[in-house]
């Protein structure tokens, strides 16, 4: 029988609207037409001009025949159209296929394949290694390549495509009518993963989870309106955590940067009076470490978002130094990027360096819109004691989850098993609900029988003044079946040793933690900063490790 408060209480359009990003772009237009919107070198839009252009671009694409579910993939440095195609293709009702610059031409052509692409955007930077993955591509299905130029690129670049970027939105309406999803769950975005091991898989994302993630972006750093946003995060990765469409809702600046380095983002920072960014701990190094002059006049009170690793207290205190304020955030591809936060409390501030880095360092509580983060032991799925100690797997549900992996029934029903999104990384929550990150499963590292997590070496290994970057991953032992092996990327100038290493672990470390093996060297990074773990367990047992 009908609930007394459903008789005669239609869902109408009156009264309910699909929750999506969209409408963020189409109300800073309307109410704030002549604010800027992007910066670009020289360039200068404004929010009425950049709903303009996604609108043209929204209809250029629906010209050539492109519509509903449909993919659009982009090999995009952060440009103006990297951002415009976070608007101007769903607008389309098509789903927006970021790709990551830095593939290789098998993994792109596997995805332009995998996604059923019909259209993909490329700067001619990246247009050899696209040419690369066409050519490889096992379907014949026709493929509309658009050509993407920027003035700001000075290296080698060439023309693959059919058309330009700016002729195809020269064909395109700026009043077009487009339609907000007649239902949120409908696909916005298709994201990869990283496909380590194996072929990646293709996260899909919906309307209302794009929309949720970017208004609890800002509600974590309590976004006010008109932000100036510099793009230090790829917009590929996890569509740059949901903050194309973030900057939108407060009719913020996109500051857009080509390339990440040291002295741009210094430049950036000072020129535009830029409030926030976001990055791997490698990214915000890279300022921290720089020469002091380069650093000169630099504002203080700049928000800084960190996520990929714990920030060492190095890096906290060096912000810190700097007039930064620095906000730690964890998640994963399948949950939109940032999923929960490590909110700060007033009483962390009278702490010591190290007290602040050590509670910073947790992956701390669910994001505002997501429904829930637990630890959860993945055997029973129940929710392990809040002792600090006791080890489960991190687990999440609610709005902020992917719908599952294209073409992967198996891989979808493994993820979400129990009713639960199952991330893989093993952590403890302590008394007060904040959630450490102990390990990935495949991360621990089984010495004689004992768990070791290398992430508690790491964090060791950072204190050390003279490391820049560490990571720690398992080296076959003929006795114990494996040990810790370190890999220590120093600081300029350093001339560490690996028994001072060593004699460094063992002032914090019980013995058997202790890494048996050390190699100095740069570390292998993703295009988004992360150590590549899997590179490095190559190496280990190699004869560039020192054994001590």
């Amino acid at each position: 029988m009908a609930s007394i408060f459903d008789q005669d209480l239609p869902r109408t359009a009156a009264n309910h609207t699909p929750l999506s990003p969209l409408a963020f772009l189409e109300r800073s237009a309307e109410v704030y037409p002549q604010r800027i919107a992007i910066v670009h070198g020289p360039l200068r839009r404004t929010w009425g001009e950049t709903y303009a252009r996604c609108r043209q671009l929204a209809s250029a694409l629906a010209r050539a025949g492109l519509g509903k579910n449909d993919t659009v993939a982009v090999m995009l440095p952060n440009t103006p159209p990297m951002v415009e195609a976070h608007f101007g293709i769903p607008m389309a009702g098509a789903v927006l296929n970021a790709m990551n610059t830095r593939l290789d031409p098998e993994a792109i052509a596997f995805m332009l394949d995998h996604g059923e692409a019909k259209a993909v955007l490329v700067d001619v930077e990246f247009a050899g290694v696209m040419a690369q993955a066409i050519a490889l591509r096992k379907e014949a299905r026709p493929l509309l390549v658009i050509d993407v130029e920027d003035a700001l690129f000075t290296g080698q670049g060439r023309r693959i495509g059919s058309t330009t970027y700016e002729a195809l939105l020269a064909g395109g309406d700026p009043e077009f009518a487009w339609q907000l999803p007649a239902d949120e769950w409908d696909a916005i975005a298709l994201n990869y993963t990283s496909g380590t091991t194996g072929n990646p898989k293709g996260v899909v994302y919906h309307h209302r989870g794009a929309a949720s993630n970017a208004i609890s972006n800002i509600l974590e750093w309590d976004l006010a309106k008109h932000p100036v946003y510099l793009w230090t995060l790829p917009m590929f990765h996890c569509n740059g955590w949901c903050f194309a469409w973030t900057v939108a809702a407060r009719a913020g600046v996109n500051v857009c940067l080509r390339k990440v380095e040291a002295r741009a983002m210094a430049d950036a920072i000072r020129e535009h009076g830029v409030t926030h960014y976001c990055g791997a701990p490698i990214v915000h190094a890279l300022l921290v470490n720089s020469p002091d002059e380069l650093k000169r006049g630099l504002p203080r009170g700049v928000k800084a978002m960190v996520a990929g690793a714990a920030p060492p207290a190095s890096l906290i205190e060096g912000l810190e130094q700097m007039g930064f304020d620095l906000t730690h955030v964890y998640g994963l591809t399948e949950v939109y990027g940032p999923a929960t936060a490590c909110a700060r409390h007033q009483e962390w501030d009278s702490l010591d360096i190290g007290e602040r880095a050590r509670l910073n360092a947790r992956q701390g509580v669910r994001y505002h819109l997501q429904h829930s983060a637990r630890v959860l032991d993945a055997k029973t799925m129940e929710p392990v004691p809040w002792d600090g100690e006791t080890m489960g797997e991190i687990m999440f549900r609610g709005n902020i989850t992917m719908k599952g992996y294209l073409k992967n029934a198996k891989a979808t029903a493994e993820a979400f098993a129990g009713g639960w999104y199952h991330t893989g990384d093993l952590a403890v929550q302590f008394p007060d609900g904040y959630i450490k990150i102990k390990d990935r499963s495949k991360d621990i590292i089984i010495s004689g029988g004992e768990n070791i997590s290398s992430i508690e070496v790491e964090d060791v290994l950072y204190r050390h003044p003279e490391v820049l970057a560490a990571a720690v991953v398992a080296k076959p032992d003929p006795k114990w079946g494996e040990t810790p092996c370190a890999f220590v990327e120093l600081k300029a100038g350093s001339r560490l040793t690996a028994q001072e290493v060593v004699a460094h672990c063992r002032k914090h470390l019980a013995g058997f933690k202790v890494p048996k093996a050390v190699v100095f060297g740069e570390l292998p990074k993703t295009s988004t900063g992360k150590i590549q773990k899997f590179e490095l367990r190559k190496q280990a047992g190699s004869a560039a490790a020192i054994d001590v």
